[in-house]
């Protein structure tokens, strides 16, 4: 087995994982910003 060989490149699972962590953490500062300013303007 050769040393050299380098593992598979995991590029787009990552970038699944970044979404479906990311999407609704967004979602759910736009709704804490969005109920924030109801509060304090009324």
């Amino acid at each position: 087995m050769p040393s050299d060989s380098s593992p598979p490149s995991r590029s787009g699972l990552i970038a699944f994982a970044w979404l479906w962590v990311g999407t609704p953490l967004a979602y759910g500062l736009y709704e804490l910003v969005r109920k924030a300013t109801q509060l304090f303007t009324g």
